[in-house]
């Protein structure tokens, strides 16, 4: 199952949004256009479902409903996600969520809905209950394991989203793990690889040696170990001059090689959408060039259907691989009104130069690129 459609009111940059979703999405913008944010769309949907989590802490987490809410909003301030779930491109469901706040700014439902495949609304809320117990909207049906039995299937669905960007100055700290788990930043990235069983981490991570020996020619091992205070480790042996090499630790692996890791990683574990942040950070413009299709062909290695995978970059070389259709191009073009999602395939001036022999990175870079980037040299 993965995301086909989304429609948004008032979400963050975005006064108003409808496209679909492909299973592999690239988001491409300018500074601030509203990428990180649009991907948090979806983290957002994850928050709701997960335990501990909640619509309340969902919205407060991220400063409560006043910095969500599109800065363009006037009559209209109610803010609502509305996402279609599809499987085998068939539509399965469809979930609608719109919310506000009281007189006391604290978060307050003003619709939940679920249609089935069907399109029979099977849930339409507010209901006469919350009618007559308004406390009730602080919360959503789809976080209420006792009432979403006839669409647990979109709440368990939404819970498998992952989030990635890796930081690597958490993963080189060595209090990293403390307070964390499924840390999104690396924060306890290294207890994540402890927590899979012996034989899975070894060839996973055996897959990921044989990638980083093409990048990193001098590196012939990787391997994961504890150390006498209990503390996990990454590992990698460096062959030079030496006949047994010499064996260093994440303290001294590259912010790139660091980044490169948790991006392998990602690829393969999990079923659900996996978001990935600049996943070009650090990393060498000819392997960011060939990112596109690494990811490919680990999804292809699973032997399982393609994981829908959302992209936010700046990287040109990125959109180098001829694999990248229009229709994975997704443009956060700022307004006055809000940030325009656009969808490349929708646009003929685009198509046309792309059939003209351009490259998509030759086609989409310049769009997004701000007016007048000269005038950042005036400086007085």
């Amino acid at each position: 199952m993965q995301f086909s459609r989304i429609r948004l009111e008032n979400w963050r940059n975005f006064s108003e949004v409808d496209v679909p979703l492909q299973t592999r999405a690239f988001l491409v913008g300018a500074n601030a256009s509203g990428k990180s944010n649009f991907l948090d769309v979806f983290r957002f949907l994850r928050d709701l479902v997960l335990p501990g989590g909640g619509f309340e802490k969902a919205v407060l987490s991220r400063g409560g409903v006043s910095s969500i809410r599109n800065l363009a909003a006037r009559t209209r301030t109610d803010i609502a996600i509305d996402v279609e779930l599809s499987e085998a491109e068939n539509r399965v469901w469809r979930y609608r969520i719109v919310f506000n706040q009281d007189n006391n700014r604290r978060p307050i439902l003003r619709e939940e809905k679920v249609w089935d495949s069907n399109e029979n609304l099977i849930l339409n809320r507010p209901i006469s209950e919350d009618d007559r117990d308004p406390a009730r909207l602080g919360q959503t049906q789809l976080e209420q394991i006792f009432v979403n039995r006839d669409f647990r299937e979109v709440a368990t669905f939404f819970e498998s989203v992952n989030y990635l960007h890796i930081v690597p100055q958490l993963i080189r700290d060595p209090e990293r793990s403390i307070g964390h788990q499924n840390d999104p930043y690396g924060g306890d990235f290294l207890e994540q690889i402890a927590r899979v069983n012996k034989r899975s981490r070894q060839a996973r991570l055996k897959r990921i040696q044989e990638t980083l020996k093409v990048v990193i020619p001098q590196l012939s091992v990787l391997d994961w170990d504890r150390d006498e205070n209990g503390i996990p480790h990454l590992k990698g042996k460096y062959e030079h001059w030496r006949p047994q090499g010499a064996w260093q630790q994440e303290n001294d692996f590259s912010d790139g090689t660091l980044r490169l890791i948790g991006l392998l990683w990602a690829l393969q574990v999990g079923e659900g959408p996996l978001l990935l942040e600049e996943p070009e950070l650090s990393l060498h413009p000819g392997v960011i060039r060939y990112l596109p299709q690494l990811m490919y062909r680990v999804q292809r290695a699973r032997r399982k259907a393609p994981r829908q995978v959302f992209v936010s970059t700046h990287s040109p070389e990125l959109l180098l691989d001829e694999g990248i259709g229009a229709q994975e191009i997704y443009l956060m073009v700022p307004t006055k009104e809000g940030t325009r999602v656009i969808q490349a395939a929708s646009q003929s001036d685009i198509i046309q130069e792309l059939e003209a022999g351009l490259t998509m990175a030759d086609v989409v870079m310049p769009r997004t690129e701000p007016q007048d980037l000269y005038q950042m040299t005036l400086w007085e």
